[in-house]
């Protein structure tokens, strides 16, 4: 017998003007209202008589949430302007060609601003309790290539890895892959390029948001220099980092004796040993090596003892530093969630700047959705975009205007826009500091205390996670059941 349920017996109409295609937007406009991001951004950022300089807020918050959505040009801003999805935002949604035409405006001064608006942001969802607090922060340091096509992209060029694009540096939060901080370059800069400033800034910038435990960071080959390695001392900063297989390189694993080699474990058909020893110089300290090789049958293809060693001034047994230098590794999940979860995979514009931009506001979006993981989700440590976006983010329903009357208790589930009702006003906005100034770490403030009204930079702990919180879980819990109302 025949089935009822075909195609061919249906009618999609798209006739509802109440739809909203992502209603789980609500989680980071909650969200970004509670961080106050558009009054941080009319502050921070000053376009002076550019064109598109009126309401930079509203521009970025757009931005920010079509990235969120799963946009990765500029074009992608639309799918905030469709049915009713502007009143999930809680802002006006600007026209695609606005935001072209504002990412154009942006100069090397303004680009330092927009750096300024991520750091405060940085500084007030960590206070929030998104934080490493007092305890160890360990940082990555990477660059990655992001390809482009065609002859128009300013900046874009030939570089290592023989493809077209740019070359962004960058840091991430090693447990749980936040972007900590992005410095554009043009595709030719070799990989070291700008690095010790970079880590001047990434220590100051860490330690005005609150991080007042020790600081730890890891980085390959590429960063491996005497400039980068002062900045660490400087700044107090521990670190482990690869070395290049030089010449006084290999005369120092080659003095180090047969005894001194500790086996540790390696998958099967292989073997691993490590031992340290000195190396001399500006960029040298203590050298930990780890040499591998094939066995038994495997040999004859590579018989030899490869090695690879990294120097560092950390505390710990040479095995503990080797297996915690390999989990650098992690920064690569940071890199693929950034392109492929927060917009990145592409640089929309031909101007250089207006794609520096476009990084910076993509390094917000990727931290938005693990703030509202960490804060509403009770999701702790790393967490894949695509994942969030799909189970909390594009999730379709009806959105209708809530009342101020008293509403019935619900049958099923709960609405999603009753957990915004009764939301405490913006808090105060952090001062402006010294980009490369570490300073001391910002005193610890009860946030919880009678009376406690906010310090600049910082939220009341129980008014942004509970009302992320209490919205993430009407949604969990009126998701499966279809019922939404925003």
């Amino acid at each position: 017998m025949p089935s009822s349920h075909t195609p061919h017996a249906l009618v999609v109409a798209f006739d509802d003007d109440h739809a909203v295609a992502n209603a789980g937007l609500v989680l980071t406009a909650t969200l970004t209202e509670h961080l106050d991001v558009e009054a941080v951004v009319d502050e921070l950022v000053d376009l002076g008589d550019r064109p598109g300089h009126h309401r930079p807020g509203r521009k970025v918050l757009t931005l920010l949430h079509a990235m969120v959505a799963g946009g990765d040009t500029i074009d992608d801003a639309d799918v905030l302007r469709t049915g009713r999805t502007q009143q999930v935002l809680g802002h006006r949604v600007m026209a695609p060609s606005t935001l072209g035409t504002f990412l154009r405006s942006f100069t090397f001064g303004h680009i330092r601003q927009l750096d300024r608006v991520a750091e405060t942001l940085l500084a007030r969802a960590w206070a929030a309790g998104a934080g490493p607090g007092t305890q160890e922060l360990t940082m990555d340091l990477d660059s990655t290539v992001c390809e482009v096509h065609g002859h128009a992209k300013g900046g874009a060029a030939y570089g290592y890895t023989h493809r077209l694009g740019y070359h962004p540096l960058l840091a991430s939060r090693a447990d749980t892959g936040e972007l900590l901080h992005l410095r554009m370059r043009t595709g030719s800069a070799n990989t070291g390029r700008g690095a010790e400033r970079f880590c001047n800034e990434l220590a100051g910038r860490v330690r005005r948001a609150g991080a007042a435990g020790p600081l730890t960071l890891r980085g390959d080959s590429g960063f491996w220099s005497g400039k980068v390695i002062a900045a660490c001392r400087r700044h107090a900063i521990r670190f482990s980092i690869t070395v290049r297989q030089t010449k006084l390189v290999k005369a120092a694993i080659a003095a180090i004796s047969e005894t001194a080699w500790t086996d540790i474990d390696y998958p099967d058909g292989g073997a691993a040993q490590v031992a340290e020893t000195t190396l001399a110089g500006k960029a040298g300290g203590r050298l930990v090596v780890r040499r591998t090789r094939l066995v038994d049958a495997q040999a004859t293809l590579w018989p030899d003892w490869r090695h690879h060693a990294f120097i560092t001034d950390r505390a710990g047994s040479a095995v503990e530093l080797d297996a915690d230098h390999r989990r650098h590794a992690v920064v690569e999940l940071a890199i693929r969630d950034l392109k492929q979860g927060a917009g990145l995979c592409h640089c929309p514009s031909g101007v250089f700047l207006a794609n520096a931009a476009w990084a910076l506001l993509a390094t917000l979006a990727h931290n938005l959705l693990r703030w509202v993981a960490a804060l509403g989700l009770g999701i702790h440590g790393l967490v894949v975009a695509k994942t969030i976006r799909r189970r909390f983010i594009t999730l379709p329903g009806p959105a209708h205007p809530l009342s101020t009357a008293p509403l019935p208790a619900p049958t099923v589930g709960l609405a999603v826009g009753r957990g915004l009702l009764g939301r405490p006003g913006p808090p105060a906005r952090a001062p402006a500091a010294d980009l490369t100034h570490s300073g001391p770490a910002p005193a610890h403030t009860d946030t919880t205390a009678p009376g406690w009204r906010g310090m600049p930079g910082q939220l009341p702990i129980r008014s942004l996670s509970t009302s992320v919180r209490q919205v993430s879980q009407e949604i969990a819990e009126a998701a499966p059941m279809g019922r939404w109302a925003c």
